[in-house]
Formats: C-alpha cells, structure tokens, sequence
C-alpha cells in the first residue's frame, strides 16, 4: 500500500509541474513551464501520442493526452503557440510542428529541456486563433 501511495503523489507532483488545457472535447492536454518540466513532460509522453513545439525555440512542449479528438489538434496547437516566445515577441502566426511521442530522442549532448525529433508536420496558427484562444 505504501508504494501506491507513494506512486500517486508523485504522480501528482509532476501533473503540477505542468500547465493544463481542457480541450472542448474534454480531452486533457499538458504543456512544460521550463526546462525541467518539458523533460518530465516528454518523460511521461507515450509512443503514440501527439505532442507539439514551435518550429522556433523557446516554447513548452504540449502533450495530448490518449487519442485526441476533433478539434484537439488546433487547441493543443494553440496552446502551444500562445505560451511561446515567437507569440510574446511578434504577436503574428506562429509555426508548430506536430509528431510522435516515439519520433522524439534525445542526445547525451543535448541540453535540459531540449529534444530532436525524427519527424514532424508543420502547422501555421493564425494571430487570430492565438487570440481567441487567450480570452
């Protein structure tokens, strides 16, 4: 019993880490606040889910979590774009790439909180949805 007792306050610990999106659909969607939390964040992420990081850096990354549903992909998306430094610095359409939790690696090299990824689309967000999304 003290292991699971053990093991559910860690889990809540990390999911405080974390910012959190209920999506329309009410899927729950996570993003990292720093470094530390996007490695814990990419940490927990499974093969087959969908995470998202602008094409520039300096944002979190975001985590769908399970299958998503229709309209996650755009509010996960903008989510992710209207915490990112591109957004706060130029208030124009933000690029995301979208993949795998299985296409991220990680090098020994690579510093806290940075990830490659082995293959990726490209989504545009417009200012508009970023806008609507912030209200």
């Amino acid at each position: 019993m003290k292991k699971e007792a053990a093991g559910k306050k860690e889990k809540k610990a990390n999911s405080q880490k974390f910012r959190k999106l209920i999506t329309s659909s009410g899927t729950l969607v996570l993003a990292g606040k720093d470094a530390e939390s996007n490695e814990a964040l990419i940490a927990q992420v499974k093969p087959l889910e969908e995470v998202f990081h602008t094409a520039a850096p300096g944002s979190p990354f975001v985590n769908i979590k399970g299958k998503p549903k229709r309209g996650d992909i755009k509010q996960a998306a903008a989510f992710c774009a209207s915490y990112s430094r591109e957004w706060k610095k130029n208030k124009k359409d933000v690029l995301i790439h979208r993949f795998k939790g299985k296409d991220i690696y990680k090098n020994k090299d690579m510093k806290l909180g940075t990830f490659g990824v082995k293959k990726f689309k490209t989504i545009k967000i417009r200012k508009e949805d970023i806008e609507n999304f912030r209200k």
